[in-house]
Protein backbone atom coordinates (compact mmCIF):
# COMPACT_ATOMS: atom_id res chain seq x y z
CA UNK A 1 0.00 0.00 0.00
CA UNK A 2 2.90 2.63 1.26
CA UNK A 3 4.07 1.81 -2.50
CA UNK A 4 1.17 2.31 -4.64
CA UNK A 5 1.17 5.79 -2.71
CA UNK A 6 4.58 6.95 -5.17
CA UNK A 7 2.64 5.57 -7.95
CA UNK A 8 -0.21 7.96 -7.51
CA UNK A 9 2.21 10.48 -6.40
CA UNK A 10 4.04 9.99 -9.38
CA UNK A 11 0.82 10.04 -11.81
CA UNK A 12 -0.13 13.14 -10.34
CA UNK A 13 2.73 15.23 -11.42
CA UNK A 14 2.08 17.49 -14.25
CA UNK A 15 4.63 15.77 -16.05
CA UNK A 16 3.92 13.93 -19.94
CA UNK A 17 3.89 10.30 -19.98
CA UNK A 18 7.20 9.70 -21.69
CA UNK A 19 9.28 12.31 -18.88
CA UNK A 20 7.31 10.17 -16.10
CA UNK A 21 8.97 7.05 -17.81
CA UNK A 22 11.92 8.47 -18.33
CA UNK A 23 12.13 8.81 -14.69
CA UNK A 24 11.32 5.66 -14.04
CA UNK A 25 14.27 4.12 -16.56
CA UNK A 26 16.77 6.12 -14.16
CA UNK A 27 15.49 6.06 -10.52
CA UNK A 28 13.43 2.35 -11.17
CA UNK A 29 11.11 3.20 -8.58
CA UNK A 30 8.55 5.86 -7.86
CA UNK A 31 9.87 6.12 -3.95
CA UNK A 32 13.52 6.80 -5.65
CA UNK A 33 11.72 9.69 -7.63
CA UNK A 34 9.95 10.78 -4.79
CA UNK A 35 13.32 11.13 -1.94
CA UNK A 36 14.99 12.36 -5.11
CA UNK A 37 17.07 15.89 -5.45
CA UNK A 38 16.25 19.00 -7.67
CA UNK A 39 20.10 18.24 -9.14
CA UNK A 40 19.12 14.76 -10.09
CA UNK A 41 15.64 15.92 -11.69
CA UNK A 42 17.86 18.23 -14.00
CA UNK A 43 19.56 15.18 -15.54
CA UNK A 44 16.67 14.09 -17.12
CA UNK A 45 16.85 15.09 -20.92
CA UNK A 46 13.87 17.54 -21.91
CA UNK A 47 12.97 18.17 -18.47
CA UNK A 48 11.52 21.40 -17.67
CA UNK A 49 11.80 24.16 -14.69
CA UNK A 50 7.78 23.85 -14.15
CA UNK A 51 8.28 19.67 -14.75
CA UNK A 52 11.18 20.00 -11.69
CA UNK A 53 9.14 22.44 -9.44
CA UNK A 54 6.00 19.83 -9.90
CA UNK A 55 8.55 17.08 -8.66
CA UNK A 56 9.68 18.79 -5.44
CA UNK A 57 6.55 19.04 -4.33
CA UNK A 58 6.06 16.29 -2.08
CA UNK A 59 2.08 16.20 -0.74
CA UNK A 60 0.47 12.89 -0.49
CA UNK A 61 -3.04 14.01 0.24
CA UNK A 62 -4.29 13.71 -3.25
CA UNK A 63 -2.27 9.99 -2.99
CA UNK A 64 -4.42 9.22 0.10
CA UNK A 65 -7.66 10.47 -0.78
CA UNK A 66 -7.42 8.01 -3.96
CA UNK A 67 -5.99 5.39 -2.21
CA UNK A 68 -9.16 6.06 0.28
CA UNK A 69 -11.65 5.85 -2.85
CA UNK A 70 -10.22 3.01 -4.13
CA UNK A 71 -10.79 1.14 -0.76
CA UNK A 72 -14.57 2.24 -0.33
CA UNK A 73 -15.14 1.35 -3.87
CA UNK A 74 -13.45 -1.93 -3.78
CA UNK A 75 -11.36 -0.71 -6.64
CA UNK A 76 -7.58 -2.60 -6.91
CA UNK A 77 -4.62 -0.69 -8.92
CA UNK A 78 -2.26 -2.04 -11.34
CA UNK A 79 1.61 -0.35 -11.66
CA UNK A 80 2.99 -0.22 -14.76
CA UNK A 81 5.38 -3.26 -13.16
CA UNK A 82 2.87 -5.16 -11.87
CA UNK A 83 2.57 -9.06 -13.39
CA UNK A 84 -0.84 -8.59 -14.19
CA UNK A 85 -0.41 -5.64 -15.84
CA UNK A 86 -1.53 -6.37 -19.68
CA UNK A 87 1.44 -7.56 -21.70
CA UNK A 88 0.11 -5.79 -24.62
CA UNK A 89 -1.01 -2.71 -23.00
CA UNK A 90 2.72 -2.29 -21.52
CA UNK A 91 4.20 -2.47 -25.83
CA UNK A 92 2.31 0.38 -26.80
CA UNK A 93 3.74 4.04 -27.00
CA UNK A 94 3.23 6.01 -23.73
CA UNK A 95 1.19 3.16 -21.45
CA UNK A 96 -0.19 4.11 -18.81
CA UNK A 97 1.43 3.97 -15.17
CA UNK A 98 -2.06 2.73 -13.12
CA UNK A 99 -4.88 0.72 -13.68
CA UNK A 100 -8.11 0.68 -11.80
CA UNK A 101 -9.57 -2.79 -11.78
CA UNK A 102 -12.95 -3.73 -9.98
CA UNK A 103 -13.44 -7.49 -9.32
CA UNK A 104 -10.50 -9.79 -11.43
CA UNK A 105 -10.84 -11.87 -14.93
CA UNK A 106 -13.00 -14.35 -15.41
CA UNK A 107 -11.17 -17.54 -15.71
CA UNK A 108 -13.08 -19.99 -18.04
CA UNK A 109 -10.06 -22.13 -18.80
CA UNK A 110 -11.59 -24.80 -17.15
CA UNK A 111 -14.64 -24.59 -17.82
CA UNK A 112 -14.48 -25.25 -21.52
CA UNK A 113 -11.68 -28.03 -20.71
CA UNK A 114 -14.52 -29.72 -18.99
CA UNK A 115 -16.83 -29.07 -21.69
CA UNK A 116 -14.77 -30.53 -24.05
CA UNK A 117 -13.20 -33.29 -22.92
CA UNK A 118 -16.23 -36.02 -23.45
CA UNK A 119 -16.36 -34.91 -27.00
CA UNK A 120 -12.25 -35.18 -27.40
CA UNK A 121 -12.66 -38.77 -25.05
CA UNK A 122 -15.51 -40.07 -27.15
CA UNK A 123 -13.37 -39.25 -30.88
CA UNK A 124 -10.34 -41.14 -29.50
CA UNK A 125 -12.68 -44.26 -28.32
CA UNK A 126 -13.77 -44.26 -32.03
CA UNK A 127 -10.39 -43.62 -33.29
CA UNK A 128 -8.66 -46.60 -31.55
CA UNK A 129 -11.35 -48.75 -32.44
CA UNK A 130 -11.52 -47.61 -36.22
CA UNK A 131 -8.37 -46.08 -37.33
CA UNK A 132 -10.53 -43.97 -39.78
CA UNK A 133 -8.32 -41.17 -39.75
CA UNK A 134 -5.13 -41.05 -41.14
CA UNK A 135 -2.23 -38.70 -39.35
CA UNK A 136 -2.67 -35.67 -41.41
CA UNK A 137 -6.37 -35.86 -40.62
CA UNK A 138 -5.58 -36.28 -37.36
CA UNK A 139 -3.59 -33.29 -36.99
CA UNK A 140 -5.95 -30.87 -38.57
CA UNK A 141 -8.69 -32.59 -36.33
CA UNK A 142 -6.77 -31.70 -33.11
CA UNK A 143 -5.43 -27.70 -34.53
CA UNK A 144 -9.23 -27.52 -34.43
CA UNK A 145 -9.91 -28.57 -31.16
CA UNK A 146 -7.55 -26.80 -29.89
CA UNK A 147 -8.51 -23.11 -32.13
CA UNK A 148 -11.87 -24.55 -30.36
CA UNK A 149 -10.74 -24.56 -26.69
CA UNK A 150 -9.05 -20.80 -27.38
CA UNK A 151 -11.93 -19.56 -28.77
CA UNK A 152 -14.64 -20.66 -26.66
CA UNK A 153 -12.78 -19.41 -23.32
CA UNK A 154 -12.06 -15.87 -24.74
CA UNK A 155 -15.43 -15.68 -26.35
CA UNK A 156 -16.84 -16.66 -22.72
CA UNK A 157 -14.34 -13.97 -21.05
CA UNK A 158 -15.39 -11.26 -23.62
CA UNK A 159 -18.90 -11.75 -23.21
CA UNK A 160 -18.95 -11.74 -19.32
CA UNK A 161 -16.45 -8.23 -18.81
CA UNK A 162 -17.46 -6.79 -22.02
CA UNK A 163 -20.49 -7.68 -23.77
CA UNK A 164 -22.86 -8.49 -21.32
CA UNK A 165 -21.94 -5.00 -19.12
CA UNK A 166 -21.79 -3.12 -22.09
CA UNK A 167 -25.66 -4.07 -23.10
CA UNK A 168 -26.80 -3.53 -19.60
CA UNK A 169 -25.18 -0.09 -19.11
CA UNK A 170 -26.82 0.96 -23.30
CA UNK A 171 -30.13 -0.25 -22.12
CA UNK A 172 -30.37 1.31 -18.85
CA UNK A 173 -28.93 4.80 -20.16
CA UNK A 174 -31.60 4.75 -23.41
CA UNK A 175 -34.36 3.93 -21.11
CA UNK A 176 -33.23 6.95 -18.80
CA UNK A 177 -33.49 9.06 -21.12
CA UNK A 178 -36.26 11.93 -21.78
CA UNK A 179 -38.40 9.48 -24.00
CA UNK A 180 -38.01 6.00 -23.07
CA UNK A 181 -39.92 4.54 -26.35
CA UNK A 182 -36.59 5.48 -28.00
CA UNK A 183 -35.61 1.85 -27.37
CA UNK A 184 -38.26 0.16 -29.83
CA UNK A 185 -36.40 1.85 -33.07
CA UNK A 186 -32.79 1.66 -31.52
CA UNK A 187 -33.35 -1.97 -30.20
CA UNK A 188 -34.65 -3.18 -33.45
CA UNK A 189 -31.38 -1.24 -35.52
CA UNK A 190 -29.24 -3.52 -33.32
CA UNK A 191 -31.88 -6.93 -34.18
CA UNK A 192 -31.41 -5.94 -38.11
CA UNK A 193 -27.34 -5.91 -37.92
CA UNK A 194 -26.66 -8.66 -34.88
CA UNK A 195 -27.75 -11.30 -36.91
CA UNK A 196 -24.75 -10.79 -39.33
CA UNK A 197 -22.71 -11.66 -36.33
CA UNK A 198 -23.93 -15.00 -35.43
CA UNK A 199 -21.55 -17.41 -36.67
CA UNK A 200 -24.41 -20.13 -37.01
CA UNK A 201 -26.26 -17.74 -39.42
CA UNK A 202 -23.09 -17.57 -41.75
CA UNK A 203 -23.12 -21.36 -42.16
CA UNK A 204 -26.73 -21.92 -42.19
CA UNK A 205 -27.39 -19.66 -45.44
CA UNK A 206 -24.26 -20.79 -47.06
CA UNK A 207 -25.64 -24.39 -46.46
CA UNK A 208 -29.21 -23.80 -47.85
CA UNK A 209 -27.83 -22.09 -50.82
CA UNK A 210 -26.27 -25.01 -51.58
CA UNK A 211 -29.03 -27.56 -50.70
CA UNK A 212 -31.71 -25.28 -52.52
CA UNK A 213 -29.97 -24.75 -56.08
CA UNK A 214 -29.54 -21.29 -55.10
CA UNK A 215 -33.37 -21.68 -55.52
CA UNK A 216 -32.97 -19.40 -51.66
CA UNK A 217 -29.85 -17.07 -52.07
CA UNK A 218 -27.86 -16.20 -49.27
CA UNK A 219 -29.10 -12.66 -49.80
CA UNK A 220 -32.61 -13.25 -49.62
CA UNK A 221 -32.08 -15.82 -46.02
CA UNK A 222 -29.82 -13.08 -44.82
CA UNK A 223 -32.24 -10.70 -45.29
CA UNK A 224 -35.39 -12.71 -43.78
CA UNK A 225 -33.34 -13.47 -40.71
CA UNK A 226 -32.96 -9.42 -40.14
CA UNK A 227 -36.33 -8.23 -40.36
CA UNK A 228 -37.46 -10.62 -37.76
CA UNK A 229 -34.85 -10.65 -35.38
CA UNK A 230 -35.73 -6.66 -35.62
CA UNK A 231 -39.21 -7.32 -35.44
CA UNK A 232 -38.69 -9.30 -32.55
CA UNK A 233 -36.53 -7.20 -30.80
CA UNK A 234 -38.67 -4.32 -31.48
CA UNK A 235 -41.62 -6.01 -29.35
CA UNK A 236 -39.53 -6.74 -26.83
CA UNK A 237 -38.63 -3.86 -26.35
CA UNK A 238 -42.42 -2.38 -26.45
CA UNK A 239 -42.82 -5.25 -23.88
CA UNK A 240 -40.30 -3.63 -21.61
CA UNK A 241 -41.81 0.08 -21.76
CA UNK A 242 -45.37 -1.41 -21.78
CA UNK A 243 -45.37 -4.07 -19.58
CA UNK A 244 -47.51 -5.98 -22.15
CA UNK A 245 -47.25 -10.09 -21.38
CA UNK A 246 -45.69 -11.87 -23.76
CA UNK A 247 -48.46 -14.30 -24.46
CA UNK A 248 -49.95 -11.68 -26.99
CA UNK A 249 -47.16 -12.44 -29.06
CA UNK A 250 -46.05 -15.81 -28.86
CA UNK A 251 -49.71 -17.48 -29.21
CA UNK A 252 -50.50 -15.39 -32.35
CA UNK A 253 -47.13 -15.71 -33.96
CA UNK A 254 -46.88 -19.78 -33.66
CA UNK A 255 -50.28 -20.01 -34.75
CA UNK A 256 -49.70 -17.63 -37.54
CA UNK A 257 -46.40 -20.03 -38.78
CA UNK A 258 -48.06 -23.25 -38.31
CA UNK A 259 -50.57 -21.92 -40.39
CA UNK A 260 -48.27 -20.48 -42.87
CA UNK A 261 -46.86 -24.56 -43.15
CA UNK A 262 -50.04 -25.42 -45.25
CA UNK A 263 -49.12 -23.10 -48.16
CA UNK A 264 -45.92 -22.81 -48.59
CA UNK A 265 -43.23 -25.36 -50.08
CA UNK A 266 -41.42 -27.72 -47.48
CA UNK A 267 -38.32 -26.79 -48.15
CA UNK A 268 -39.02 -23.12 -46.26
CA UNK A 269 -40.79 -24.78 -43.54
CA UNK A 270 -37.83 -26.30 -42.45
CA UNK A 271 -35.59 -24.02 -43.12
CA UNK A 272 -37.30 -21.62 -40.98
CA UNK A 273 -37.66 -23.87 -38.26
CA UNK A 274 -34.15 -24.09 -38.06
CA UNK A 275 -33.78 -20.53 -38.91
CA UNK A 276 -35.12 -19.64 -35.63
CA UNK A 277 -33.02 -21.40 -33.45
CA UNK A 278 -30.10 -20.42 -35.43
CA UNK A 279 -31.53 -16.59 -35.38
CA UNK A 280 -31.45 -16.84 -30.96
CA UNK A 281 -27.71 -17.68 -30.88
CA UNK A 282 -25.21 -16.56 -28.52
CA UNK A 283 -25.06 -12.81 -29.73
CA UNK A 284 -28.52 -12.13 -28.72
CA UNK A 285 -28.21 -14.11 -25.71
CA UNK A 286 -25.00 -12.21 -24.37
CA UNK A 287 -25.59 -8.78 -26.02
CA UNK A 288 -29.78 -8.16 -26.96
CA UNK A 289 -30.87 -10.20 -23.49
CA UNK A 290 -28.73 -7.43 -21.17
CA UNK A 291 -29.63 -4.54 -23.11
CA UNK A 292 -33.48 -5.61 -22.15
CA UNK A 293 -32.70 -6.36 -18.61
CA UNK A 294 -31.09 -3.17 -18.08
CA UNK A 295 -33.48 -1.17 -20.04
CA UNK A 296 -36.19 -2.96 -17.54
CA UNK A 297 -34.41 -1.87 -14.39
CA UNK A 298 -33.94 1.71 -15.58
CA UNK A 299 -37.98 1.76 -16.35
CA UNK A 300 -38.64 0.20 -13.05
CA UNK A 301 -40.33 -2.67 -14.79
CA UNK A 302 -40.42 -6.65 -13.78
CA UNK A 303 -37.07 -8.73 -14.95
CA UNK A 304 -38.82 -12.30 -14.95
CA UNK A 305 -42.10 -11.11 -16.80
CA UNK A 306 -40.53 -8.05 -18.82
CA UNK A 307 -37.05 -8.49 -20.17
CA UNK A 308 -36.91 -11.98 -20.12
CA UNK A 309 -38.54 -13.59 -23.19
CA UNK A 310 -36.72 -11.79 -26.02
CA UNK A 311 -34.51 -15.14 -27.04
CA UNK A 312 -38.39 -16.31 -27.21
CA UNK A 313 -39.14 -13.66 -29.60
CA UNK A 314 -36.27 -14.05 -31.41
CA UNK A 315 -36.74 -17.60 -32.38
CA UNK A 316 -40.27 -17.29 -33.25
CA UNK A 317 -40.57 -14.44 -35.83
CA UNK A 318 -38.16 -16.03 -38.19
CA UNK A 319 -40.34 -19.15 -38.95
CA UNK A 320 -42.85 -16.07 -39.90
CA UNK A 321 -40.73 -14.23 -42.40
CA UNK A 322 -38.59 -17.14 -43.70
CA UNK A 323 -41.97 -18.74 -44.61
CA UNK A 324 -43.42 -15.64 -45.91
CA UNK A 325 -40.96 -15.74 -48.05
CA UNK A 326 -41.42 -18.80 -49.22
CA UNK A 327 -44.99 -17.79 -49.70
CA UNK A 328 -43.98 -14.72 -51.73
CA UNK A 329 -42.19 -16.95 -53.93
CA UNK A 330 -45.00 -19.32 -54.88
CA UNK A 331 -47.11 -16.11 -55.31
CA UNK A 332 -44.80 -15.13 -57.71
CA UNK A 333 -44.69 -18.75 -59.80
CA UNK A 334 -47.84 -18.67 -59.68
CA UNK A 335 -48.83 -15.25 -61.25
CA UNK A 336 -45.65 -15.85 -63.83
CA UNK A 337 -47.36 -19.00 -65.25
CA UNK A 338 -50.86 -17.25 -65.16
CA UNK A 339 -48.96 -14.66 -67.54
CA UNK A 340 -47.49 -17.31 -69.89
CA UNK A 341 -51.29 -18.67 -69.97
CA UNK A 342 -52.75 -16.02 -71.05
CA UNK A 343 -49.67 -15.07 -73.20
CA UNK A 344 -50.02 -18.84 -75.22
CA UNK A 345 -54.24 -18.34 -75.05
CA UNK A 346 -53.58 -15.24 -77.46
CA UNK A 347 -51.65 -17.29 -79.72
CA UNK A 348 -53.46 -18.03 -82.55
CA UNK A 349 -53.29 -21.65 -84.14
CA UNK A 350 -51.58 -21.18 -88.03
CA UNK A 351 -51.20 -24.18 -90.20
CA UNK A 352 -48.53 -24.40 -93.04
CA UNK A 353 -49.17 -26.86 -95.91
CA UNK A 354 -46.01 -27.78 -97.86
CA UNK A 355 -46.12 -29.37 -101.19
Amino acid sequence: MASLKYWLWLTGRKLSGPLKLALLDRFGEPDRIYYGEKEEYSLIEGITRAAVASLEDKSMDEADRILGDCQRLGLRILTLRDAEYPERLRTVYNPPLLLYIQGRLPLFDEEVAVAMVPICAMFLFFQLLTRRFKSTQLLRIVSGLVYTYVGLVMFLTGVNVGFMPAGQLIGATIAQGENPFLLIPIGMLMGYFIVSAEPAVHVLIKQVEEVSMGSISQSAMRQGLSVGVALSVGIAMLRVVTGVSILWFLIPGYAISLALTFFVPQLFTGVAFDAGGVASGPMTATFLLPFAMGACEAVGGNLMTDAFGLVALVAMTPLVTIQLLGLAGRVRKHLADEALRAELARVEDCVLYYD
